[in-house]
């Protein structure tokens, strides 16, 4: 076990999160304390494009992470010496700002000479959770986002099975494609579910269920379904249905999101509900999701609005389970945009 678990000692984790285009540091006291958390947003910078340039994230990392080092630290009220360790995205994520915050980590960690943790992301948004309560397990995992859309089944602390997953759009891309095809604005996700909310009318829309007890997920054929109906009323020049649109798609994800995760929790026989990862900040899932649960008696556990987009306090709160261990990470370490989350939780990095 790790230096944690002598006498008793506060573990400060300084943590960076640069996998996508937030700029993201924060430093974690003991794993779920957050004494500074500080986000630079990059969203004004891409809406110009209509989504993600990787190029320009990366550069946009590179000319703010330093400055927001130093700004996290001093917001957190001690000094960079009693940091314990340095804590980074390793990856999922862009491989080219992955590497900005990873080259920052490991500068850090040398000149403080102090232990460097790669951490995986999708871990950070699940342990987002501990920075509000305690993880009760056995527990189930719904995590949604612009890029994963997964059932993760925890049996214990840091013990991460995947039984479902998407086999094409993430539940957040899925969002952001249909907005790009409404007309809304980057980002789109958000615009549809304000919409969706507010709409009076909605279009029914298919609900792909897959085979039989699956809990993986498809939302490409969903996507397309809405483009067929935007296109044939263009043809035959009818006005736009915006607002219908928006809350037919919306519900038919929630509907699957809700029914498969709730039926995972009943079949594996869990604790708790996790809800995790950006599009967890979505209303009309939250909504549904909560009332779902309380009709079924299921204990739901949803993080607050600002640790559920992308943020460097989730990575703090992953990075700990590996600090408790002993469990750090060479100066070697490569960012490693297609890292696995079972690789990460049993120490195989690269």
């Amino acid at each position: 076990m790790g230096e944690a678990n002598n006498e008793y000692k506060p573990c400060y984790i300084l943590a960076i999160e640069t996998s996508c285009d937030e700029t993201a540091v924060s430093v974690v006291k003991d794993g779920h304390e957050v004494m500074s958390n500080l986000i630079s947003s990059q969203i004004e910078t891409h809406k110009a494009f209509g989504g993600v340039v990787p190029e320009v994230a990366s550069r946009k990392h590179v000319e703010s992470i330093t400055l927001m080092l130093d700004e996290a630290v001093a917001a957190s009220g001690i000094k960079k010496s009693e940091l314990s360790a340095i804590a980074v995205t390793q990856g999922p994520g862009l491989v080219g700002a992955l590497l900005v915050g990873v080259v920052a980590a490991k500068s850090l960690a040398v000149a403080l000479d102090k232990p460097l943790i790669g951490t995986h992301h999708i871990a950070g948004h699940i342990y987002a959770n501990r920075l509000v309560q305690e993880i009760q397990y056995p527990c189930m995992v719904l995590v949604v986002s612009g890029g994963h859309t997964e059932l993760v089944y925890m049996e214990k602390e840091g013990q991460f099975d995947v039984i479902g997953r998407t086999r094409d759009d993430a539940v957040g891309e899925a969002y952001d494609k249909v907005a790009r095809s409404i007309g809304f604005p980057y980002p789109g996700g958000p615009h549809v579910d304000r919409t969706a909310m507010e709409s009076e009318e909605s279009i029914t829309l298919p609900r792909a269920w897959l085979e039989p007890n699956s809990y993986d997920f498809s939302f490409s054929g969903l996507k397309s379904a809405v483009l067929n109906v935007i296109n044939q009323r263009k043809m035959r020049g009818d006005p736009p249905i915006h607002e219908a649109i928006a809350r037919g798609f919306q519900e038919s994800v929630v509907e699957v999101l809700v029914t498969k995760a709730i039926r995972a929790v009943k079949s594996y026989d869990v604790k708790q509900l996790l809800l995790c990862g950006g599009v967890a900040a979505n209303r009309g899932l939250r909504s549904e999701l909560s009332r779902r649960c309380a009709e079924e008696g299921i204990n739901l556990a949803i993080p607050p609005i600002e640790y559920c987009t992308d943020n460097a306090a989730m990575i703090g709160a992953a990075a700990y389970l590996k600090w408790c261990e002993g469990q750090f990470t060479s100066l070697d370490m490569l960012a490693d945009p297609q890292l696995s989350l079972e690789d990460w939780a049993a120490n195989k990095m690269v």
